[in-house]
């Protein structure tokens, strides 16, 4: 900051001493500088080290006091006459991943978000302002801020090794507000800008690697991670002695920018309907950077941020950001770690679809044997096949090396008897949800595994308890429900039944953490947590249609939530069969609750799986199907308003049932095994800020505001 204080819209000062008051609990990132000597006698630089004291799995970031830390080694270079340059680099694998956002709920007002906004800013921007050539060492994982501040250096390089490079801002409900939105676009067009300010945080937050970085130029070199500082201090010699002349490819300015925005406005409009104003901030920003000098597009950024750091969207962002963070990794009432037995060879019941996609994870994650069992040769050697070509395809995209192509393939094979599972420490089944067919294949599989073997069931609805009951030992039955596409969804249901020991149950958590899942414990209850709630509000949807609302009114009535797919588009995804098969559980279990949709059996019966054209219309004939229903017509709002009321008494019968442990597990199941937009901030906050809890419920789910630990 230019001075003591600055001064937000109301005038109130707002100085640095407060702004370290409200990040009270700042792991302070200190600019570390010493004197380097360049290379080919270009001159002595001063070497700016981000560390904020701890190993990697504690990353660099940025505070206020972190901020002024590197203010004040900047100033100390800026006041030199001895050196020919300046650079950044991180700790080892850290450069830095962001702004410390653990002060910010503590943010009171406009003004303090206004001051962080500036500060960030007027720190950041005199790397670019020098009168000596500034230069980032991009050595490891780079987001938010730390991207940012890269961007504001004259050059960059960047490690081959860097595993994550992003601007997640939009992602949680913010901008990339300390010169993202401004000098990105300006140093590789809107359009490549825009994957990683808009697109990439709209997909699960995607990131990019090292070599992206440089292939989109936002790099100007890259070397290996085992000499890159040496590296790039040799290649900045010869940048400062002139032997290397960084030359960018000119940014077109006119109707490719223009383009490229109104690409990325479509985009928006259809994926979140208004739903989530960041992003489309963010978009807004970029589209102005085009026309605008660096100080009016950093006063811009600095009102952005100022408005959403105080909005509910943040909130909310944060909230589900903590529940992926935090309770993901420490999943509420699983046993202790101690318990959890090795797992040394799976086996999996079944070769269809369900079953390769998780004959693929378990050999690729836990890097064991895992065999497939089927009672059809041509099916099993399809199951085993599909493995195999996906391997193939993973090695095309360059994700495995030939080695582990290879060594995955010989891990995965198939046999028609059960005999092959002998020696496995875990035998999970996906085979047809019927509860005589599973309560057959446990009984087979008991017949020849070991007493220690843990038994899994990936059933989306039925009872563990029950599937269990006539087995010798229904301590080792534990529910392991995954959700497709099995690679995508990092949700994994682990459902205790009434006999599940404490072993079994352990062990699932302990295959979850190496499948890289994100574990949520639910009681043996009909179709435990999604698909209990993804049932009933796909069901007010039917209703509405049953009742003689259009298909399509019924079907774009909760568009404004910005879900990931519409009810019906839902509804073909997870298969109308499957659909109606978890409806009947439910109705059988709850009929005062869950009806079964007599439009949605008759599409079944048709044999019918798709419901939507080519053209991503309803199917004419689908269509037909879906009339001939009352007259009782509903609006948007009215469906809209319904389905969400139905969730929120559904919501607290569950946990009255203690299906899970707490509200914070609700969410968690839904963002990460539903998509519930991460905007929202899950859906029992959700409910709790548009007042429905308090109407149907009497109370909110969190009377204190929303806490994921």
């Amino acid at each position: 900051m230019s001075g003591t204080d600055e001064r937000g819209a109301a005038g109130a000062p707002v100085s640095r001493e407060s702004l370290r008051e409200v990040f009270a609990d700042e792991v302070v990132t200190r600019a570390l500088s010493r004197d380097v000597q360049l290379p080919y006698g270009a001159g002595k630089a001063v070497l700016i080290t981000l560390d904020n004291g701890h190993d990697h799995t504690k990353p660099n970031t940025f505070g206020p006091a972190g901020l002024l830390s590197l203010d004040d080694a900047i100033e100390a270079a800026r006041a030199r006459t001895d050196i020919a340059a300046v650079a950044v680099t991180g700790k080892p694998f850290i450069f830095a991943v962001g702004a410390d956002l653990t002060g910010v709920p503590q943010v009171q007002n406009r003004e303090q978000a206004l001051a962080v906004a500036k500060l960030g800013h007027d720190v950041f921007r005199k790397l670019g302002e020098l009168d000596v050539p500034t230069f980032a060492f991009v050595n490891g994982a780079a987001m938010g801020g730390g991207v940012e501040a890269a961007l504001h250096c004259r050059y960059r390089t960047v490690s081959s090794g860097v595993p994550a490079f992003a601007l997640p801002e939009a992602f949680l409900g913010l901008v990339p507000g300390w010169g993202g939105t401004y000098l990105l676009p300006r140093l590789i067009g809107a359009e490549q800008a825009l994957k990683i300010v808009v697109d990439n945080p709209l997909a699960q937050n995607k990131t990019i690697k090292g070599p992206q970085v440089r292939s989109m130029g936002i790099a100007d070199a890259m070397f290996e991670p085992a000499d890159f500082v040496e590296e790039s201090l040799r290649w900045a010699a010869q940048v400062v002695k002139g032997e290397i002349a960084v030359e960018r490819p000119a940014v077109d300015t006119g109707q490719a920018w223009d383009q490229a925005i109104d690409n990325a406005r479509f985009m928006l409009e259809g994926k979140l309907r208004g739903a989530a104003p960041a992003p489309v901030r963010a978009l807004e920003l970029v589209a102005a950077a085009k026309d605008r000098t660096r100080d009016e597009g950093f006063a811009a950024e600095d009102e952005a941020l100022a408005d959403l750091i105080m909005s509910e969207e943040l909130t909310a962002g944060l909230y589900a950001f903590d529940l992926n963070q935090k309770r993901a990794r420490r999943p509420a009432g699983a046993p202790d770690t101690s318990l959890a037995r090795p797992v040394a060879k799976v086996g999996v019941v079944g070769a269809g679809l369900m079953a390769g996609q998780l004959a693929l994870l378990f050999a690729r994650r836990l890097d064991v044997p895992v065999v497939l069992t089927d009672l059809d040769q041509d099916r099993l050697d399809r199951g085993v096949g599909y493995v195999h070509g996906e391997v193939d395809k993973l090695l095309a995209k360059g994700r495995v090396s030939a080695d582990k192509a290879n060594r995955l393939k010989s891990q995965v094979t198939g046999s028609l008897t059960m005999d092959a599972f002998a020696d496995a420490d875990f035998v999970v089944e996906a085979v047809f949800e019927r509860m005589q067919v599973k309560q057959d294949v446990f009984a087979q599989v008991e017949a020849v595994v070991s007493p220690e073997a843990v038994l899994a069931t990936n059933t989306s609805s039925l009872s563990v308890t029950e599937m269990a009951a006539k087995l010798r030992h229904p301590e080792r039955v534990v529910g392991f429900h995954f959700f497709n596409p099995v690679a995508v969804l990092p949700l994994l249901e682990v459902v205790r039944g009434e006999h599940t020991g404490d072993a079994a149950l352990a062990t699932a958590f302990a295959t979850a953490k190496q499948l890289k899942k994100t574990a949520v414990l639910c009681k043996d209850a009909p179709a435990f947590v999604v698909n209990r709630l993804l049932t009933l509000f796909m069901g007010e949807v039917l209703g509405a249609v049953e009742e003689g609302t259009e298909p399509e009114v019924a079907d774009r009535a909760v568009a404004p939530l910005g879900l990931p797919m519409s009810p019906l588009m839902l509804l073909q995804l997870v298969g109308p069969a499957v659909a109606l098969h978890v409806s009947e559980t439910l109705r059988e279990a709850f009929p005062d609750r869950f009806g079964v949709s007599g439009q949605l059996r008759r599409l079944v019966e048709s044999g019918r799986t798709e419901i939507f054209g080519s053209d991503l219309q309803i199917d004419p004939e689908v269509r037909e199907m879906f009339a001939g229903g009352g007259d009782g017509a509903s609006g948007e709002e009215e469906i809209k308003q319904r389905a969400l009321e139905a969730l929120a008494r559904e919501i607290r019968t569950m946990l009255d049932e203690g299906v899970v442990a707490e509200p914070a597990d609700i969410d968690l199941c839904l963002i990460t095994g539903a998509g519930w937009p991460f905007h929202l901030g899950g859906i029992t906050p959700y409910l709790d800020r548009s007042g429905i809890s308090e109407k149907v419920n009497g109370a909110r789910f969190h009377p204190d505001g929303p806490k994921a630990v």
